[in-house]
């Protein structure tokens, strides 16, 4: 079958390029949006991830779905802590941090509403095991001391964290000495301050979890299996990843359906609008089909150069669409994490996966939006072409 050539279907775009434009412009919309839910949704997932070291194991109590809602006693963490596989540093010490989380209300610096914020007590342990944590202002908490270091987001994101201010909760004042990075991940949007200090505060007997570092990876299976048949810890270990990867699973999930059920709305608007835009080139154009068809070209070359044309209309749309995404990257958000319900600070991210997928629902929409009006140009007869003309 001879084929119409692809530069005369770009070209009747170009003619009328006030249309294409206009048309690609409501497509772009509708990927720009599409594009958008797909980068946050990884965005929260790719911070939370990577909040997690591959050789670090983090212990909650069995059934606990998050580190606010878990307790571990001071005697079996004692227990935990003396299991062996546990790695030890330089000086000697076990890699081992035990760790309370609670929650904390702070007003935000923009509008001043409040929002809660997770309050981790740790140590130079703790420190040790995130190698991924750097020192941005300030310096490090002292032991034993009412001394706090704020991530990065809440820094700049809540009143009384930056460097050099006070916070007052669990009726004590907390001197901010230091304000930390963690690369992007979930510990910059946490306050952290000294375990013991934290437990005296918050008036705990237990700890929330314990994060320890494997001495050999292999050893993972051994050391759960050891606490498993222990009865009595009724806790349960995973790899620091996989539990942060499940945090994120509740969150990343709803805005993915929200914001796609949002797209396919807007989608039908734009289908509608690329079957309008074809439809009226097919009205347009009756004299054209007429002689493309006298000059030998079938049927399904007529249907596939139309279709082509909106497929073609709905690929600009998307590349348009797609870089105005892109520019999400650039941003800096935060929302609350259903699984702790503390504020999340995160950025959009963009993959090649997404790109792939929205180029994809792109051309999808015009495969819809074009195929009823190629199929009726492709049905038009040749007299009736040319006497219309």
């Amino acid at each position: 079958m001879k084929m119409i050539p692809l530069s005369y279907i770009a070209r009747n775009l170009w003619v009328r390029r006030v249309t294409t434009l206009l048309t690609a412009g409501g497509m772009a919309l509708v990927v720009f949006v599409f594009a958008t839910v797909l980068m946050m949704s990884e965005g929260i997932r790719a911070t939370l991830v990577a909040t997690g070291q591959p050789d670090n194991v983090l212990v909650l109590r069995k059934g606990a779905g998050a580190e606010i809602n878990s307790g571990i006693s001071r005697d079996k963490a004692a227990i935990i802590e003396s299991l062996p596989g546990i790695a030890t540093n330089g000086s000697g010490l076990r890699l081992v941090s035990k760790e309370p989380v609670v929650l904390n209300n702070l007003p935000k610096r923009s509008n001043g509403k409040p929002s809660n914020v997770t309050v981790r007590g740790t140590s130079l342990i703790g420190l040790e095991l995130r190698p991924q944590v750097r020192m941005m202002q300030g310096r490090m908490f002292r032991p034993g001391t009412s001394e706090i270091i704020a991530g990065r987001s809440i820094a700049s994101g809540f009143r009384g964290t930056g460097l050099g201010e006070t916070l007052h909760f669990a009726q004590r004042d907390w001197l901010v000495v230091g304000v930390f990075d963690s690369g992007k991940t979930g510990f910059d949007s946490e306050i952290w301050g000294d375990a013991e200090q934290m437990m005296a505060a918050f008036r705990r007997n237990a700890y929330s979890t314990m994060v320890f570092r494997l001495s050999d990876p292999s050893a993972f299976e051994k050391i759960t299996s050891a606490i498993a048949a222990d009865p009595r810890l009724q806790v349960e270990a995973k790899p620091e990843i996989q539990f942060y990867a499940e945090q994120s699973e509740a969150l990343a999930t709803f805005i993915r359906i929200l914001g796609l059920s949002l797209s396919i709305i807007f989608s039908i608007g734009a289908v509608v609008g690329a079957m309008i835009t074809m439809f009226a080139a097919v009205a347009q154009r009756v004299g054209e089909i007429g002689t493309l068809r006298a000059l030998g070209f079938r049927r399904g070359a007529v249907l596939l150069a139309f279709l082509l044309e909106s497929l073609l209309l709905s690929l600009v749309g998307g590349l348009i669409g797609l870089f105005v995404a892109s520019w999400m990257q650039t941003v800096d958000i935060s929302t609350t994490n259903f699984q702790t319900f503390s504020e999340l600070a995160f950025q959009f991210k963009l993959t090649p996966a997404i790109v792939a997928n929205t180029l994809l629902f792109s051309l999808f929409m015009g495969f819809i939006g074009g195929f009823i009006p190629s199929w009726q140009a492709a049905r038009m007869k040749i007299v009736d072409c040319l006497r219309a003309s």
